[in-house]
């Protein structure tokens, strides 16, 4: 199976912690030079220091905020016209927790902003590269709720719904460049967002952390929540020259937790 990535270019977003991380680390280990991007420089900094260089690679990062669309595109051109990039990963945190019904306008708007018009911003800025080398990866890390909304998370399954559809749409368009788009749906994964879902469901039930993490548990069948590399081995697959001919899929790391077929 061909998944050496050998002189390709990835920028994985929101690579500072959780699977934006792990996935950096992945990519890197299979020969890639990766950029990662987030608000953080110092925690960056740390994860550039961590990343495999046994295929000599140079690894960078770029310390911007999705929402910045002016300067994140700026940024990520400047950065692309020095090493034109060949992988994007579009990951970012999710929008807070709540009924759809309750939340305001501008909730909507900054997750839309976060998550569709900063992936297709640095779609934009990278696609001249991609299409010269006519070889491309784009892989969005959204949601399970992209087929079964998830209670109590109103914007971001509006939002993530957003996503996969443009994503689709972007596979149809750029497939004949050698471009391929696909999503990756984490199920429940041991990220800062687990955490922030653990801590809103027990302040909203009275019920305790552990209490409302063995209620999750109890719907996925292999009984426990999933480790960041995990997801993050799916993406660093679908990069691969052996993922060539999939392309504009959606495809869950949950467990066996949804329902849906």
């Amino acid at each position: 199976m061909q998944l050496d990535l050998t002189g390709t270019h990835a920028l994985v977003c929101g690579a500072s912690e959780g699977i934006g991380r792990a996935t950096a680390l992945e990519l890197a280990g299979l020969g890639a030079s990766v950029t990662v991007l987030a608000r953080r420089e110092a925690a960056l900094r740390e994860v550039v220091a961590n990343l495999p260089r046994a295929h000599g690679q140079t690894h960078g990062l770029l310390a911007v905020d999705l929402r910045q669309t002016a300067a994140l595109a700026e940024a990520v051109a400047a950065h692309a016209t020095r090493a034109p990039v060949h992988i994007l990963v579009n990951n970012t945190g999710g929008p807070p927790g709540g009924p759809a019904h309750a939340a305001p306008a501008a909730a909507y708007l900054d997750a839309f902003q976060a998550h569709l018009i900063a992936a297709h911003t640095l779609v934009q800025a990278l696609l001249p590269g991609m299409r010269a080398a006519r070889w491309g990866r784009i892989v969005n890390v959204i949601s399970t709720s992209v087929y079964e909304p998830i209670p109590n998370l109103g914007v971001s399954n509006t939002i993530r719904g957003a996503m996969a559809s443009w994503a689709k749409t972007l596979s149809r368009e750029l497939g004949g460049d050698g471009i391929t788009v696909n999503n990756v749906l984490p199920g429940y994964t041991r990220t800062r967002r687990l955490e922030q879902i653990l801590a809103d469901r027990s302040a909203a039930t009275g019920k305790t952390e552990d209490e409302v993490a063995q209620a999750m548990l109890a719907t996925v069948p292999a009984a426990r929540f999933a480790e960041a590399h995990e997801p993050a081995s799916l993406i660093a697959f679908l990069c691969s020259p052996a993922a060539a001919y999939i392309n504009g899929q959606s495809i869950a790391v949950d467990g066996g937790r949804m329902q849906s077929i």
